[in-house]
């Protein structure tokens, strides 16, 4: 998918249908002259309702509908006959879609089922109509209920990306070379920073025909938290993914410096984030040999449940697939 078609947040206007109006009618017929209330209930107006899709990558295909209206109900017609309801409006979204409210804030919904539905906006419900308020004491009442109006309100739906691997890391550590060499994804790569400017999603395939999806993440800098570089943009992604995968080249000034930092930004973004399992990577080890590489073993924390890989070579993927595994699995 082209970079400039993934868009993840969009801003609508959504106007639910309004109800319609009961009726105000009496029975009649060849046999009977004035026969009693039979006005019907008027329809209900449209909801605006969320469908979440699996086949869909990017909320591109509502970035131009500014402004999403729903039918409103008909009238309730004689012989108790209830109006039509409104046209529902279904608003097909990709998994991992938040709604909120643009005013408040406040979070309406979240899809994360392909098919679940959620009613953004109820339409109003239709006036009840006269034969409802025939009584002892009022044998012909000539006034039935109007239609309750629909509400209108601007929605934000902003997309994060579910995955069960996300890839964490500076600019130019190797992310999209990683997910181009074990996915089918195509990520744009090159030697400058921000070479990626949207997430890509690759399908990691697995031992006995399993699998697992892969976000590669645009580089996080120092202060992405307050909105550098491309900041708040896309910290929000990595909430959606079940491991977080962080990646440190093994040239780096300072290993522990660089994961701390990132860390920190992360937690500084949201400190949930803190409590995700990890894996670290330390990337393009066709660089050093295996003296080396102990050397830069031997100074990194126990605690840190770490690999060390070279998209380039392809040497420790397979490890780096099977320890990715067993997390993703310990957290189930």
């Amino acid at each position: 998918m082209a970079e400039g078609n993934f868009i993840d947040y969009i801003k609508i206007h959504c106007r639910s249908g309004h109800g319609g109006a009961g009726s105000v009618h009496f029975h009649r017929d060849r046999t009977t002259a004035k026969g009693g209330p039979d006005g019907g209930d008027g329809g209900r107006g449209g909801h605006i309702i969320l469908e979440g899709d699996r086949n869909m990558w990017t909320l591109l295909p509502l970035r131009y509908k500014k402004h999403v209206i729903a039918g409103n109900g008909e009238p309730g017609g004689s012989s108790h006959s209830t109006g039509a309801d409104g046209l529902d409006v279904v608003l097909k979204v990709p998994l991992g879609t938040i709604a909120r409210d643009l005013d408040s804030g406040v979070m309406d919904c979240e899809i994360t089922e392909h098919g679940e539905r959620v009613v953004l906006l109820k339409g109003g419900a239709g006036g009840q109509g006269n034969a409802h308020f025939k009584s002892s004491t009022r044998q012909a009442p000539r006034y039935a209920q109007p239609g309750i109006p629909g509400t209108h309100a601007w929605k934000i739906l902003e997309l994060k990306v579910l995955a069960d691997v996300g890839l964490v890391g500076f600019p130019n550590a190797g992310k999209s070379t990683l997910l181009s060499v074990i996915s089918a994804a195509k990520p744009r790569i090159g030697a400058y920073p921000f070479t990626t400017l949207t997430p890509n999603l690759g399908l990691v395939s697995y031992r006995d025909d399993r699998s697992f999806v892969m976000a590669d993440i645009p580089g996080i800098i120092e202060g992405a938290h307050k909105g550098k570089g491309l900041g708040l943009r896309f910290l929000r992604h990595i909430e959606r993914n079940a491991v977080l995968l962080f990646m440190i080249p093994c040239d780096s000034q300072d290993l522990k410096a660089e994961y701390n930092t990132l860390d920190q930004e992360l937690g500084e973004y949201n400190p949930e984030l803190l409590d995700k399992p990890r894996v670290i990577a330390i990337t393009k080890c066709d660089l050093l040999d295996k003296e080396l590489q102990q050397l830069i073993a031997n100074e990194l924390p126990d605690s840190w449940n770490v690999v060390f890989i070279s998209a380039v070579s392809q040497y420790g993927l397979t490890e780096l697939k099977d320890k990715l595994w067993q997390v993703i699995n310990d957290d189930d």
